[in-house]
């Protein structure tokens, strides 16, 4: 391009920043180098209240660094020092530190919101997680690439009831980590029809059968609350929920007999909740 015309180009980008009152710099930070600046690039956005170590500093509320669902999962797993772990869907990376200060060796962690991926690398920095990797994409679609691929503990937190094919990820989840920690809904219909706000997100069942089990999903509608600032669900337009019973019975069928639920919430705000360790059986173990 012909030097005049950059200089022309410049010329109206400068007068178009002057009508909007932003500055041509506005994309620089002008103090010294602070972690601050780094989190101030999602002020407003942040879920994540730091941990105590850097609580001199601001994000947002809710005690993901400290939460007291994985302290609970962490508890019954036993102990993961030197263990490989797989998480899906790490949000900012909150429970990606509480795994690695409980002596994780490695933690790979896929996200596939961008935005979601891009705060996990700004808390990497900020808190210092040094032993995970982040990595941006479909984690269905990782499990199907890496059949192969093993991991001494999976943890799945807040996503199995945003998937349209939940068990698939159970069985692809069973098959790849020996022992799992998952937190999720599910469907309970006597507790949902208590509530018709909830109720009236979902749609008739289905019946499937993944890999020999038959099963029954539920598919749930997010509404308006897909197109909020803040969501960080899922781009499928109807995910399925499953039965509590049917959770444990999809994970038995693919190997991990040994299951404890525990964190159970029948009346969460946003439909049934619960937690739960699994264990493959001897039967299937690794080696």
């Amino acid at each position: 391009m012909h030097p005049l015309l950059h200089r022309v180009g410049g010329f109206a980008k400068v007068q178009l920043a002057r009508l909007r009152r932003r500055p041509v710099t506005d994309e620089y930070e002008a103090g010294a180098p602070s972690p601050q600046h780094a989190l101030n690039l999602y002020a407003g956005e942040w879920a994540s209240r730091l941990p105590p170590a850097a609580s001199q500093w601001t994000a947002g509320q809710m005690p993901l660094f400290e939460d007291s669902r994985l302290i609970w999962a962490l508890d019954r797993l036993g102990r993961i020092d030197g263990a490989r772990v797989l998480e899906l869907g790490p949000l900012e990376g909150g429970h990606t530190w509480m795994l690695e200060q409980h002596g994780a060796a490695s933690i790979t962690a896929i996200e596939a919101n961008r935005r979601a991926y891009l705060k996990c690398l700004v808390m990497k920095e900020v808190v210092g997680t040094s032993r995970a990797r982040f990595l941006l994409g479909d984690f269905m679609a990782f499990l199907r690439a890496s059949p192969e691929e093993r991991f001494d503990v999976g943890v799945a937190s807040g996503v199995l009831y945003h998937m349209a094919q939940p068990v698939d990820l159970l069985a692809r989840l069973a098959r790849a980590c020996d022992r799992l920690y998952i937190w999720t809904h599910y469907y309970d219909r006597a507790l949902v029809e208590q509530r018709p706000e909830v109720a009236a997100r979902f749609r008739a069942p289905e019946t499937r059968t993944v890999d020999g089990f038959a099963h029954t999903v539920y598919p749930h509608w997010y509404q308006a609350a897909r197109f909020s600032p803040g969501f960080c669900g899922s781009g499928e337009t109807h995910p399925r929920w499953m039965t509590r019973d049917a959770i444990v019975q999809a994970l038995r069928h693919f190997g991990h007999e040994d299951v404890e639920i525990g964190l159970d919430e029948p009346h969460h705000p946003h439909g049934p909740s619960l937690g739960l360790v699994s264990r493959r059986g001897a039967a299937t173990r690794r080696g």
